[in-house]
């Protein structure tokens, strides 16, 4: 019961990470043939394959893959010579110098990529200013920049894999070789490089790889030549389309295309080594029958399964019109707009006649409402009648002249001052 759970869980385990890490690739790879206007995968509206159309007309995406290209090339030419160099170098050093050394060499790739582009191009800067070069030299060259910012820490990479190739040589063959009277050339040329070849490869594709997706570092130097990366961040600024989607579906497709061949070379190999190694001596002396391409080799099935597909997918876009399903979802949309506008137009109306309702109801709730009174408990001080005239009841009563006697013997009477008659 514990085993059964056990595996159940390290399925489901698997399940889930398998989705959480493929799962965009998969979504983003089905918007490429979705008609919708903004990569989505629901709801779906019609199959098309206009936006890989749209993608080679792009000329900004194919001068960005070009550029990518070139500093590729270029990346894994200057890292793996470097890393190459770095491992050798490591193999050789005094013993007590090898820890400060392969944190010298490994700092890099601790370093953030901002950091490395800003430092190339200021200190490439200097230097072009000291020799009194121009700004169209080669040192200020968008190319020569980013294939230098970017070696900086991929050489380090290059270094990691060659190191654990290079620590499984056996150096009394280079000592052999040297002893039948072979230069050292000779000997790196013809011994260790054979050797290497694997690794060698390995880094390649791995400076390759991460030369072609770098940002960080390419963002500060490309100057008059932005990669792929660097278009591709513009473009997300101001809205993307499926044509993007178009892109990634092919570059996960040719991932998907030479992983499956590399795996099918590598499991032939492995079934041409196991035949031999049961072959007889007079199966050797001759011809040795070897296993079919196919035989046991379920990669090899799928390479074939997929380059089907694919042949099949192209000749599908060559003959498929989706004119018609296209105008039908925007007949559709126009209609599902009219309909929108209309209840948002009755909606307006019910909303006006609810106000003038509340509004007649105000007005004849006013008209009715008796006269407020102004006996606020202040004795009629804040009356609006106060500032006015006299009331009725004020007029009708007699006035009394006023009196005179303010305390000062009518001192201040006006009359005072004037002659008796």
């Amino acid at each position: 019961m514990n085993n059964s759970f056990l595996r159940v869980s390290i399925w489901v385990y698997l399940v889930i990470f398998f989705l959480y890490l493929l799962g965009p690739l998969v979504i983003m790879s089905v918007t490429a043939f979705n008609s919708s206007a903004f990569p989505r995968m629901t709801p779906w509206e019609c199959l098309t394959f206009q936006w890989f159309g749209e993608l080679f007309q792009d000329q900004r995406i194919l001068n960005g893959i070009k550029n990518s290209l070139i500093i590729g090339a270029g990346t894994v030419v200057l890292s793996v010579a470097m890393g190459l160099a770095g491992a050798l170098m490591l193999t050789q050093i005094w013993p007590k110098l090898r820890a400060t050394y392969y944190t010298i060499i490994i700092a890099p790739i601790l370093i953030p990529g901002v950091v490395l582009g800003i430092s190339t191009l200021v200190f490439w800067d200097r230097i072009n200013r000291m020799l009194g070069l121009g700004a169209d030299s080669v040192l200020s060259n968008g190319i020569f920049l980013t294939v230098i910012g970017q070696s900086t820490f991929i050489a380090s990479y290059c270094m990691l894999v060659l190191v654990a190739r290079l620590q499984r040589y056996d150096v009394a063959l280079t000592e052999a070789a040297l002893d039948l009277g072979a230069t050292h050339a000779q000997a790196f040329r013809k011994i260790l490089l054979p050797f290497m070849r694997p690794a060698i490869a390995s880094a390649a594709v791995l400076a390759f790889l991460a030369s072609f997706e770098n940002y960080n570092t390419t963002t500060f130097t490309f100057g008059e030549y932005p990669t792929l990366t660097i278009e591709l961040a513009q473009k997300v600024r101001y809205g993307i389309t499926p044509a993007i989607s178009a892109l990634a579906f092919i570059i996960v497709a040719l991932t998907v295309f030479f992983a499956l061949l590399n795996e099918a070379k590598l499991k032939r190999q492995e079934l041409v080594a196991a035949a031999r190694k049961k072959a007889t001596v007079e199966e050797l002396a001759g011809k040795i029958k070897l296993p079919s391409f196919f035989a046991g080799n379920m990669a090899a099935v799928l390479l074939v399964v997929f380059a089907v597909a694919t042949i099949t997918v192209v000749g599908t876009a060559t003959a498929y019109n989706p004119g018609q399903c296209i105008a039908n979802v925007k007949e559709q949309k126009r209609l599902e707009a009219e309909q929108r506008i209309q209840e948002l137009r009755k909606q307006r109306e019910e909303q006006r006649k609810k106000r003038e309702a509340e509004e007649a109801q105000q007005g004849g709730a006013q008209q009715s409402a008796p006269k407020p009174s102004n006996n606020s408990g202040f004795g009629n001080v804040f009356a609006p009648n106060t500032l006015g005239g006299d009331t009725e009841e004020e007029s009708s009563e007699p006035e009394t002249p006023p009196s005179n006697n303010g305390g000062f013997g009518g001192a201040f009477d006006p009359n005072s001052l004037q002659t008796d008659q």
